[in-house]
């Protein structure tokens, strides 16, 4: 897997409403934990007065993360509607909440799924969904003898170099895609031994 699906920036949120039950939907993008904690937070802030926030959310394509919570509604009958969403689209580094407003009317399990599901899925319908290239960050540490040699190979095989460090050797931070990185380590074969790379 050298690419993953993810959507371009976090939707408007939109309202679907069921049985006098009103039901906000959000998709976030996101890359860690802690910025899905914020966003949390920030939506309890902005919806006070709704009785659920439930979400789900999956990260890392590389070494996935993920969670669904129902947070207060019964068992797997809206965060995992909501998850299935985001597996179904085959998404990652996003977040999809949504927002409850109790109606006044019961729902029942199985409409409350069926609520939580439909509201995921026109958040995720709104997205713009695009693909990105999986990356791998290397250091790369060398003395001013070998900057001719690891420039020429960086130039030939196309390497994105983040930063450059040039004080008393040489180090540059590259990045490339996921597919190379096994083979990236025989590119400098001839610079070895006096180069020292690390991820």
């Amino acid at each position: 897997m050298d690419s993953f699906k993810t959507i371009r920036q976090t939707t408007v949120e939109i309202l679907f409403k069921e049985k006098k039950s009103k039901f906000y939907a959000q998709a976030f993008l996101v890359d860690d934990e802690t910025s899905i904690k914020n966003i949390l937070e920030t939506l309890r802030k902005l919806h006070p007065n709704a009785g659920h926030v439930c979400y789900a959310y999956r990260i890392d394509p590389v070494q996935p993360k993920w969670r669904a919570n129902d947070d207060g509604e019964p068992n797997n009958s809206a965060g995992m509607p909501i998850y299935g969403q985001i597996q179904s689209h085959e998404l990652y580094n996003v977040l999809v909440t949504v927002t409850r407003y109790f109606g006044g009317v019961k729902l029942g399990v199985g409409g409350l799924i069926s609520a939580y599901k439909t509201a995921a899925q026109l958040a995720l319908e709104s997205a713009e969904i695009i693909e990105k290239t999986i990356e791998k960050t290397f250091t790369l540490t060398f003395d001013y003898a070998q900057m001719n040699k690891v420039m020429r190979i960086i130039k030939e095989k196309n390497i994105f170099i983040n930063n450059q460090n040039l004080t008393e050797n040489c180090q540059l931070t590259v990045t490339i895609s996921m597919q190379h990185a096994q083979a990236f380590s025989s590119w400098f074969a001839d610079v070895f031994p006096a180069i020292k790379i690390s991820d």
